[in-house]
């Protein structure tokens, strides 16, 4: 049984991890505690270099790797600077395994969950179909939540892409959020997103109920834990009443609707 969620910020990102702790407490029997950068407070001399070994070098490449000493010098600069980081994807497995080994020895137990949130991209790969795919996040020990997982893992619709392509190629960058709200139908979620936080509750949660009961995720669509695969399923799970499903709401409902954005942080 869980007794502690320990969850980590990221302070480079919109996630107000503070507030999801807080929400937290009012569903769980555990003690959660809110620390700062989890690269930060369990940085290894190689850590560097295990993220080097955890990037991935083509969507459709299985093997991961490339430990040049260039890249590992971004590597160490994005630690140090995390903000000069991004545009990376990393294997989510060997970056949770590399964050298992900075744990204390006496914090690895599986009655301590820690829940990373990262400023990194972390994906799976795909068997089925010879390819990478981003997630939102890894379950385990770490758990591993990814930012930019939220806005760029489940699919957006297809007119969004056709957008984005066609403003980069009239002026060389990407639209503003305010062209592409204006201009793509269906909702969706993209970089810095207001909504963020709310959004990251349930995928924190989907660790605490996998390591506390070995489901990884709910099949209805209308449940935090539920891995939705586009974002408009993803703002039905997230950001829509009812907050669970029924079967959910009787372990974590406290609270059966979706809470309104707090604007307070510790």
């Amino acid at each position: 049984m869980i007794e502690r969620v320990i969850l980590y910020r990221a302070p480079t990102t919109a996630a107000d991890v503070d507030e999801i702790a807080d929400w937290h407490r009012d569903r769980l029997e555990a003690t959660v505690t809110v620390r700062d950068r989890f690269l930060d407070v369990h940085r290894t001399d190689d850590l560097a270099e295990r993220f080097a070994e955890a990037r991935v070098l083509s969507p459709h490449d299985p093997e991961t790797g490339n430990t040049m000493l260039g890249t590992i010098r971004y590597e160490e600069r994005a630690l140090e600077n995390p903000e000069r980081g991004g545009g990376v994807l990393y294997d989510g497995g060997q970056i949770q395994r590399a964050l298992n080994v900075a744990l204390p020895e006496d914090e690895r137990g599986l009655e301590t969950l820690h829940v990373a949130v990262l400023d990194r991209a972390v994906g799976t790969w795909g068997d089925h179909d010879g390819r990478w795919h981003k997630r939102v996040n890894v379950l385990g020990q770490p758990a591993v939540v990814s930012v930019p997982g939220l806005y760029e893992a489940p699919a957006k619709p297809e007119e969004y892409y056709k957008e984005k392509q066609r403003h980069a190629l009239l002026s060389g960058d990407s639209p503003p959020r305010e062209v592409l709200e204006n201009q793509v139908e269906g909702e969706f979620l993209i970089e810095n997103d207001p909504r963020t936080t709310d959004a990251l509750k349930g995928y924190v949660l989907q660790a605490v109920h996998y390591l506390e009961t070995g489901e990884a995720f709910c099949e209805s669509a209308a449940c935090r834990l539920f891995n939705a695969h586009y974002h408009e399923d993803l703002i039905e799970a997230q950001l829509r009443d009812p907050a669970f499903c029924d079967a959910h709401a009787r372990r974590y409902g406290r609270s059966t609707s979706s809470p309104s954005p707090s604007s307070s942080s510790k």
